[in-house]
């Protein structure tokens, strides 16, 4: 079930005179929780480029000297309305709602984590002109801190099998597999936007209209794996899934000050859900019932193998 919220008035804050609708070209919109200092460098890189008109900033939960400096940022910069007070709704929820209070033409969804670069905002928006079949939805190139390519970013189909010779690395080692792969980061770069089946949720861009077409996020989803959802009703519908290599935001990742484990365990549990929602044969629906607890086990697990190798 997907749904656009509409948050409780009481809950803006820093908002001071609400804009009238429509009132700009470009809204970012940003679900916080637990972030860490990432968090106000993120915010800097949005308030440096000129072509946000709006920023949402949606509290699903911070420290309090986090809480009380975002406040402090919404009561400082008119751009900025902050919806908090709500407790921890999920990232598919939390981004819903900022949808839903945002006044522009145009939405930029953006992780706390991510730094936008120098023409990101302008690109995507040359490339939603261009865009011929619609709802389109544009994703950025994401880079690690190095400025190699992050895994995400393009994404071949995700399916109960891709997902799982993924996860296991066996579509990377064995060479039988290898089509298999879902990322596509070692892939040369492409000179303009091009097809993909998933982007990353980490930095994508629609227009307002294309977003409420296929109902926002998938609210079932509590994080992780509403972008990929989101990306396949996209395609449904006819429209257009662009990668963008040009429209370039530094992504850290791991700056969440929860557990690994918790984020892993939602992973798995999002892409069960997935499966299931996307079965439409005896067949799939039989796989993905059976495949999806295992998704899970191998979600946990990665963690925890993680954690084991560095002592």
């Amino acid at each position: 079930m997907s749904s656009f919220l509409r948050p409780d008035p009481e809950t803006l804050s820093g908002a001071r005179r609400a804009p009238s609708p429509l009132a700009v070209d470009v809204s970012v919109i940003m679900v916080v929780f637990m972030t860490g200092p990432a968090l106000f460098q993120s915010i800097d890189h949005v308030l440096a480029e000129p072509r946000v008109g709006e920023f949402v900033i949606i509290d699903n939960g911070s420290t309090p000297e986090d809480a009380a400096r975002l406040r402090a940022i919404a009561e400082d910069e008119p751009r900025v309305r902050l919806l908090a007070g709500h407790g921890n709704v999920g990232f598919a929820q939390g981004a819903n709602m900022g949808a839903s209070a945002a006044t522009g033409r145009r939405l930029l969804f953006l992780n706390p984590d991510a730094y936008l670069q120098p023409g990101c905002i302008e690109a995507m928006e040359g490339a939603l002109k261009l865009c011929s079949r619609r709802p389109c939805i544009i994703g950025a190139r994401v880079l690690n801190e190095d400025g190699t390519e992050q895994r995400g970013a393009r994404r071949g189909e995700v399916t109960p099998v891709t997902s799982l010779l993924t996860f296991t690395r066996l579509a990377e080692r064995v060479p039988f597999f290898r089509k298999f792969e879902v990322h596509h980061e070692a892939d040369p770069v492409p000179g303009a936007p091009v097809e993909v089946s998933t982007i990353s949720g980490a930095c994508f861009f629609m227009a307002r209209e294309d977003f409420a077409a296929v109902g926002g996020f998938d609210v079932g989803y509590f994080l992780h794996v509403e972008d990929v959802d989101l990306c396949w009703r996209v395609r449904e519908r006819g429209g257009s899934v662009l990668f963008h290599p040009s429209a370039q935001v530094v992504h850290l990742g791991h700056t969440s000050r929860v557990s690994p484990l918790f984020v892993e365990f939602w992973k798995g549990v999002g892409l069960a859900r997935y499966f299931r929602k996307r079965a439409d044969t005896p067949r799939r629906h039989v796989l993905a019932w059976v495949l999806g607890p295992v998704v899970i086990g191998v979600s946990v697990i990665r963690p925890m193998l993680r954690r084991l190798n560095r002592r």
